[in-house]
């Protein structure tokens, strides 16, 4: 081994030892304890469907907030049938002659069963590696480091030199009502810009190396449809050619084999060429070929298999819901199923249905679009808001790439791009997409990413709205 390889192997060493004790250090103070407070907290509350318990959360954060310095009138929680919104305005003194940030993320989070994870899902738990527990990722760390960062610059004496504006949602995981609600706010309109906690982030090597860092500047259009199957029905001893249910599986198997276009962004080929130089091997060839070519059906085949990077090539949809029949020993009289997508930028909701209905190949099934989905824009990166993020980011690794990405999945930032607002989101999430189990079993988040994020809000609200 040469003189100069020893060398990097031992300035290598040195820095880990560092970073570890900056980490145990981080672990000790005042900032911490009340992050891994209201974590705790939080999590602890089932903010599901149904329960009714998003008002409670809000009312928790909001004493917490009132606690630290902030007055009544400026702290709104706004009922909203079962659940609420939580209105935070941060005043700052005006001297920069700008609008306010808005700064959002959502209280609610997904259905879990206790009877189906390893650990239980609303009480904070962890090893040597994880946090586990629902909403450790998506979304109440971003509520969490948003508001413990509102508390410590509030503490501290900051004073903004604009307004900076929580907005919490409490329905972003179902209808997105309160989100609605919330992006026709004329207060909340006149901000310049929205930063979402809620997507972006960096990418973890398996060895965890960091690979690189996008900001969500666009996302998908989500849309569900309803498909629907209708027969007269008749006895189960007497089956006929034409089975509702059958008819539906036809349908289904059909959707199965079908692949939307590839599509493609300048942002999005950046994306792929940046994470794929960091990551290398075989999957990181392929996104440089992506990159280099979206034609390149050999490179967009393979990244097709990925569940982390599909819906950065393509429209994507999927059967979710299925339902039919009505008794074991009759015919069923319909089967349905749901089919959420994901949408890519650019293309409309009434094209993807004409799609599905061409591929599904059957003139008698019936197509319903759900709720009422929102087609919003790319939001075009701004020089200081990437400054501002890319300096908190390599603070934690200084060699990372920072870049705009376009997310697959849904948040509340569709809802303000569509109202008007620019939005990127910057979460100070760092992990392995493969330990991502947001929305499914044993929801976790790497303990050292909770830890090494707890100054990211803050460095970014200093650059952006700092004397």
């Amino acid at each position: 081994m040469t003189i100069i390889k020893k060398s990097l192997l031992a300035a290598l060493a040195s820095l880990c030892v560092a970073s570890s004790l900056n980490a145990e250090v981080s672990k000790d103070s005042a900032h911490a304890k009340k992050s891994l407070e209201i974590y705790r907290e939080i999590i602890s509350i089932p903010t599901v469907a149904g329960r009714g318990n998003v008002p409670k959360m809000a009312n928790y954060l909001a004493s917490e907030l009132k606690e630290a310095g902030f007055s009544q009138g400026d702290i709104q929680v706004v009922p909203h049938g079962e659940t609420a919104a939580l209105i935070v305005r941060y005043r700052g003194d005006g001297s920069a002659k700008k609008r306010p940030i808005l700064l959002i993320a959502h209280m609610d989070v997904v259905e879990a069963l206790p009877q189906d994870w390893e650990r239980p899902p609303f009480k904070l738990t962890q090893d040597d590696t994880f946090f586990y527990g629902r909403g450790t990722e998506d979304n109440k760390l971003g509520v969490t480091m948003l508001t413990s960062t509102f508390i410590k610059l509030k503490e501290s004496g900051f004073v903004p030199n604009r307004d900076l504006i929580l907005a919490f949602s409490g329905d972003e995981e179902t209808s997105m009502s309160t989100t609605r609600m919330l992006a026709s706010n004329k207060a909340l309109l006149e901000a310049e810009y929205v930063l979402n906690s809620d997507a972006g982030g960096g990418q973890l090597g398996k060895d965890g190396k960091a690979l690189s860092y996008a900001v969500q500047a666009a996302e998908k259009t989500y849309a569900s449809f309803q498909l629907t199957v209708r027969n007269p029905g008749g006895h189960s001893s007497r089956p006929k050619p034409d089975n509702a249910i059958f008819d539906l599986a036809a349908a289904l198997n059909n959707l199965q084999a079908y692949r939307f276009p590839v599509r493609s962004a300048d942002m999005t080929r950046a994306y792929f060429r940046a994470t794929g130089m960091q990551l290398g091997g075989e999957l990181g060839a392929a996104m440089i070929q992506f990159a280099d070519d979206p034609k390149n059906k050999q490179a967009s085949d393979r990244l097709a298999v990925e569940s982390s990077y599909v819906g950065t090539t393509r429209t994507t949809c999927v059967p979710t819901l299925l339902s039919g029949g009505h008794a074991e020993n009759a015919l069923p009289q319909s089967a349905s199923v749901t089919v959420n997508c994901r949408i890519f930028p650019g293309v409309s909701v009434a094209e993807v249905k004409a799609t599905l209905e061409k591929v599904v190949d059957n003139a008698a099934i019936e197509f319903v679009v759900l709720d009422q989905p929102i087609e919003s824009p790319i939001s075009a990166l701004r020089d200081d808001v990437m400054a501002a993020v890319t300096k908190a980011v390599q603070k934690r690794h200084p060699s990372v790439a920072v870049f705009g990405f376009m997310s697959s999945g849904a948040t509340d930032g569709m809802h303000f791009r569509s109202a008007g607002l620019p939005t990127w989101a910057a979460s100070s999430v760092f992990m392995d997409p493969d330990d991502n189990f947001a929305h499914g079993l044993n929801e976790r988040l790497p303990i050292k990413t909770f830890y090494e994020g707890l100054e990211h809000w803050e460095i970014i609200l200093k650059e952006l709205a700092g004397k």
